[in-house]
């Protein structure tokens, strides 16, 4: 049994809605999902207090380990930031080992005691990355023999330091983690001084090629999309969907997914377009274009994952603030998931918007982030961003403007995250 100890600062035990909570993508190799970085951030002391009140968080963590961590990060591996007071808490009864890579804090005053406590919870499993090593970070030597992950901020990193410290910790058998990855350049450059993972929005950042045409299949979803919300007739959606045996298959696999909430099972085209109704139908169309394998193969999976995520915590959100407008969710979702096309197709936002009917509002949503859906889409990206202080910064403002607390925020985004496994887990 592992040892656990009462947190210090049980006076200042705050209550999940007192959080922002966040997750960042961590990717593989072959550009996979591997994991998430969770980020809790406390709502009330602003971006200045995030490491000094970093063991504030343990009553948070174990919060949201008992409502379910399955929910924030699927199948996927968890990095959790502790320092001392963190590791000295009970909150490791909660939290399942197999699944968790506890992340030391630059910031952790390495004693004797603390490297025994990270020896003890080795023992049961488990694991540790070392955050924002420098060939100059204190205590090192004391702490490489317990840890897995080597994590390096290229930021904070001239590419000589990279180059001389990636070999040493591949030698010694260290996994290493490239963090703040915003470029493809820097991506290729991890990925040649031989890092095993890479976290940063680098994927979702388009690359715009010209005269870059799409795929056959997704100029096939773009062309049901059209009758889809045109007026035609369910008879000549099903014969066009089944002239691609490809998109047959991946939309009946996708419509009988626990994320459409489907009371029986679909099984033919014909009921797919009857039950789902026009609206369902786009949307499924819309996550097809991020799913369809052509030739990104896995490459789409993490956008994949963010673009569904941004939709359907759009849509939760504009059901928050405006209920009872289905069709008001809908473009909400709609926006969510066209906000990184640009990135999947490698075509500039404007000669998307003029080659997808969209309404004016969903164009200014997207060019410019004015407007109702503006305003939630930034607040979406901000969270995504939350590491930073210009993220952070945004993220109250937004939530008051729309007039949507923190706990309301914290369940829309475990719903979204959960709805977003789900929807993964079939499409690819």
């Amino acid at each position: 049994m592992i040892h656990s100890s009462a947190t210090e600062n049980g006076s200042k035990q705050l209550h999940v809605r007192d959080f922002f909570l966040g997750r960042q993508p961590v990717l593989d190799r072959q550009q996979s999902l591997f994991g998430y970085e969770m980020l809790f951030r406390n709502a009330e002391v602003g971006y200045a207090s995030i490491d000094t009140d970093l063991s504030a968080t343990a009553t948070v963590i174990a919060h949201v380990a008992q409502l379910g961590l399955d929910r924030v990060i699927g199948d996927a591996q968890g990095f959790l930031n502790v320092d001392a007071v963190v590791l000295s808490s009970d909150i490791f009864v909660f939290l399942p080992r197999e699944k968790v890579i506890l992340e030391i804090v630059e910031t952790l005053a390495v004693t004797q005691e603390v490297l025994d406590r990270i020896g003890v919870l080795r023992a049961h499993g488990f694991r540790f990355a070392l955050d924002d090593v420098r060939a100059d970070s204190p205590h090192l030597q004391a702490l490489l023999p317990l840890i897995d992950f080597i994590k390096m901020d290229l930021r904070d990193l001239p590419l000589s330091e990279l180059m001389q410290l990636a070999p040493r910790f591949k030698q010694a058998g260290k996994k290493l983690v490239a963090e703040k990855v915003e470029t493809a350049e820097q991506f290729q450059t991890c990925m040649d001084l031989g890092f095993d993972y890479f976290q940063g929005y680098y994927f979702a950042k388009p690359a715009i090629i010209s005269g870059r045409k799409l795929s056959p299949s997704q100029l096939a979803i773009l062309d049901m999309m059209q009758l889809v919300v045109s007026d035609a007739d369910n008879s000549e959606i099903e014969r066009a969907v089944k002239r691609d045996v490809s998109l047959a298959l991946n939309l009946l696999r996708l419509v009988n997914t626990p994320a459409v909430g489907a009371r029986h099972r679909i099984d033919s085209l014909s009921q797919a377009v009857s039950i789902l109704g026009r609206r369902q139908l786009q949307r499924w169309l819309q996550i097809m274009l991020y799913a369809e394998p052509g030739q990104r193969g896995t490459n789409s999976s993490p956008l994949l994952m963010l673009a569904t995520t941004r939709g359907r915590m759009l849509e939760l959100l504009a059901q928050r603030v405006q209920p009872g407008q289905r069709g008001i969710a809908d473009v909400a979702f709609t926006v969510g998931i066209m906000s990184l096309m640009d990135a999947l197709f490698g075509i500039p936002m404007d000669e998307i918007v003029e080659q997808i009917p969209v309404a004016d509002e969903v164009v200014a949503a997207l060019l410019r982030r004015e407007g109702f859906y503006g305003d939630l889409l930034r607040l979406s990206e901000s969270l995504e961003q939350m590491e930073s202080e210009q993220g952070q910064d945004q993220i109250m403002p937004a939530l008051r403007q729309l007039a949507v607390s923190t706990d309301e925020l914290a369940e829309v985004e475990m719903a979204a995250f959960e709805w977003s496994d789900n929807v993964v887990r079939y499409a690819m």
